[in-house]
């Protein structure tokens, strides 16, 4: 099959996963990568045996380079995406798709006038853990749907991260850091979301940074540390969901159960691609662990531009598609907009639900 070139723009902590794995997928081959830290590409080049170092508007100007991974800093994601389209190129991003919802409207129309396919992470409902999960519900193993909760409960991330300023400015917040993984595997699960109705609020004005690099540096908190709220899926399920920084003695909610009319399911972290995988029906007195599908298990971060160029070379649709990005991104904004004015909000987009990965498939190969 043709391997699709690629190019890397961001050679921060997060590429050295998809440059691990890109060298594995048969479909792709990494060819360039380019960070504003010319240094840190070429430590990274190095590292993974790139052959090009470049800064980024030689990456997009060189005509091998077919698909563009997108791991910058979230409020250039719609810009470098943009600049990707605009030169030809198709497009992967890190989560989210965009800041707005309004640059993400761009991004997609852009891809579609010029004929090019734009992917987003969160790419982890492709694991084994989550695909064993939608196995278990199209078989109907706990019946019709009818509720769901998805709890993301933390203290936050100044006790650990060395620059933990940008998850309390504009852009940030435990919704719109972690929220793509939930709401991703949520609407993979049960269909997109018809409505959202959120409250907001924040425990502290500032925080102290307690991690080694910045120890004792003040940061304000711009934006709402503890977001609840309800969702109603087109499907008719009704899902409740709390993302917060604000649980400072540790919590023991699951992070994602289904509820149906024969049983329940346990979904394991959506953070992650393995398991445990459990379900109890009506009747039963303990739960059972399903074994999971065979697949990926491990950190594949990779695997969603591995999937966008067998669609590249056959015309297939990806399945960590910029309309999937969007309605999850509509999905953040839309728990903050209702807090805001009190209402439900109706939701504008909606996208085909992606299909579930084949069985028996080769090691780092995702078609038959």
């Amino acid at each position: 099959m043709h391997k699709v070139k690629v190019g890397v723009i961001g050679c921060g902590k997060i590429s050295s996963i998809y440059m691990e794995n890109c060298r594995k997928f048969e479909a792709l081959e990494l060819i360039a990568c380019a960070d504003l830290d010319l240094e840190r590409a070429r430590e990274q080049a190095a590292r993974y045996e790139i052959p090009r170092v470049y800064s980024t508007d030689e990456l997009l100007a060189d005509p091998d380079v077919e698909l563009v991974i997108n791991l910058t800093i979230p409020a250039v994601h719609a810009e470098v995406s943009l600049r990707a389209l605009e030169a030809g190129k198709h497009v992967y991003v890190e989560k989210p798709l965009t800041v707005s919802r309004e640059e993400g409207r761009r991004v997609l129309e852009t891809a579609a006038a010029k004929g090019l396919l734009v992917g987003c992470a969160p790419e982890t409902f492709m694991g084994a853990g989550i695909q064993t999960a939608l196995k278990l519900l199209e078989d109907g193993v706990i019946g019709k749907p009818v509720g769901a909760t998805a709890f993301m409960m933390s203290g936050g991330h100044e006790t650990w991260h060395p620059d933990p300023e940008f998850y309390y400015a504009a852009g940030g917040g435990p919704m719109f850091d972690m929220g793509p993984y939930y709401l991703t595997a949520l609407v993979q699960l049960l269909g997109p979301i018809r409505k959202i109705s959120g409250m907001t609020g924040k425990a502290l004005e500032e925080r102290t940074i307690t991690s080694e690099k910045k120890y004792g540096q003040k940061i304000p908190v711009d934006i709402p540390t503890h977001v609840a709220g309800l969702l109603e899926f087109e499907e008719g399920a009704i899902g409740t969901m709390i993302m917060s920084f604000d649980i400072f003695g540790g919590s023991t909610l699951p992070r994602i159960e289904i509820y149906g009319t024969e049983g329940t399911m346990l979904v394991p972290d959506p953070n992650t691609f393995g398991g445990p995988v459990k379900f109890r029906r009506k009747g039963d007195q303990e739960w059972t662990e399903q074994p999971l599908l065979p697949g990926y298990d491990q950190n594949t971060r990779g695997i969603g531009p591995a999937d966008m160029a067998y669609a590249i070379n056959s015309g297939r649709p990806h399945r960590a598609s910029g309309e999937l990005a969007y309605h999850v991104l509509e999905a953040m904004w839309a728990f903050h907009d209702s807090a805001e004015q009190g209402a439900f909000y109706e939701m504008q987009s909606t996208f085909k639900r992606p299909a579930a990965l084949p069985q028996g498939l080769a090691p780092y190969t995702l078609d038959h």
